[in-house]
């Protein structure tokens, strides 16, 4: 039975909007886009759906309670939950500085999880 997935393509700014035709889970006809890129992002996206998680990690002994943080890759979708649990439990310890590694190589995959601001550390009162 075919199927037709619409998609919003995100890889430059013209937001095709792209059909997939899918038949016994396979890729047959993809429609809609107007470059090249589009075609990748389709396949990608019915196939293997990918997304950076951006979050905030609890930070210990800082003028901010959190601290933001990012995957410097796309994830796959259905591990954006797990990781966010992780993350959830996850403290720093203050001074956290920009860019720095929370976590490497999650999930085996080669992606890091790295902060995106500077929380200086206050003095234990």
């Amino acid at each position: 039975m075919n199927s037709i997935n619409k998609i919003i393509c995100l890889k430059c700014p013209r937001g095709c909007e792209i059909n997939v035709e899918i038949d016994n889970n396979q890729i047959i006809n993809i429609n809609g886009n107007k470059c090249k890129l589009g075609i990748d992002y389709a396949k990608d996206e019915v196939t293997n759906p990918k997304r950076i998680l951006t979050t905030t990690v609890k930070v210990k002994n800082g003028k901010y309670p959190l601290v933001p943080v990012w995957t410097d890759k796309p994830i796959p979708k259905n591990k954006i939950i797990e990781l966010a649990n992780i993350l959830r439990n996850f403290e720093l310890e203050a001074p956290v500085n920009v860019n720095q590694i929370v976590l490497s190589n999650i999930f085996d995959s080669d992606v890091n999880v790295l902060t995106s601001f500077y929380v200086e550390k206050v003095d234990e009162k």
